[in-house]
């Protein structure tokens, strides 16, 4: 057997390789994980999350929200708090990307819960109607059509409500993922051979 080649130059560059691997995978993994949330944030912010246009917002939130003196009237942001809940964690090669469990809105409610009764949609719930929230609910209505609310009939009831789907992250996470094996493939390749 005869060798060819400059061997020193091939155990130079396989010498240390196990760490330039691991680094070098660590590194692609969290750049097509900080992909991802700005695709996921951009798509909050244009309201096309993938491309897909998000569901827009009932008259009575809206309605809701002008009462409330807040004249937004994007989908799935508020105040802001899901729109900055969104992380990036990457850990042994692995990242996790979308709402930690332990991010809170403002007022203490868990996010993860709001991303996923966003994305998902929720089954209708039932509200008891109190006085107070009658009024409330006329007024919604009144400013939501224009016309006069009245204050509703006398009887007890309740208002329902429904959550519909608003998907935010599989849209985004679909675009993302079309060219994610070259994209990392050539990150690695980079960080190995610069």
């Amino acid at each position: 057997m005869k060798l060819t080649g400059d061997w020193a130059l091939a155990r130079r560059l396989l010498a240390g390789a196990g760490a330039r691997v691991a680094w070098s995978i660590d590194a692609a993994v969290r750049e097509e994980a900080l992909r991802l949330q700005r695709e996921i944030v951009l798509g909050l912010r244009n309201q096309a999350p993938g491309g897909r246009p998000i569901r827009p917002l009932a008259p009575t939130t809206l309605a809701k929200r002008q009462m409330r003196r807040f004249r937004g009237t994007k989908a799935l942001i508020d105040r802001g708090d899901l729109l900055r809940s969104i992380t990036t964690e990457v850990k042994d090669g692995v990242a996790f990307v979308g709402v930690s469990r332990k991010a809170r809105t403002r007022d203490g409610s868990a996010l993860v819960d709001v991303a996923a009764r966003n994305e998902l949609g929720a089954a209708p719930v039932a509200i008891p109607l109190t006085p107070k929230s009658r009024r409330f609910l006329f007024a919604l209505l009144a400013q939501a059509t224009g016309l006069g609310g009245g204050g509703g009939p006398r009887v007890p009831g309740a208002v329902v409500v429904r959550t519909p789907a608003r998907p935010f992250l599989r849209p985004a996470f679909e675009r993302s993922r079309k060219g994610a094996a070259e994209r990392f493939l050539r990150r690695v390749a980079k960080g190995l051979f610069g």
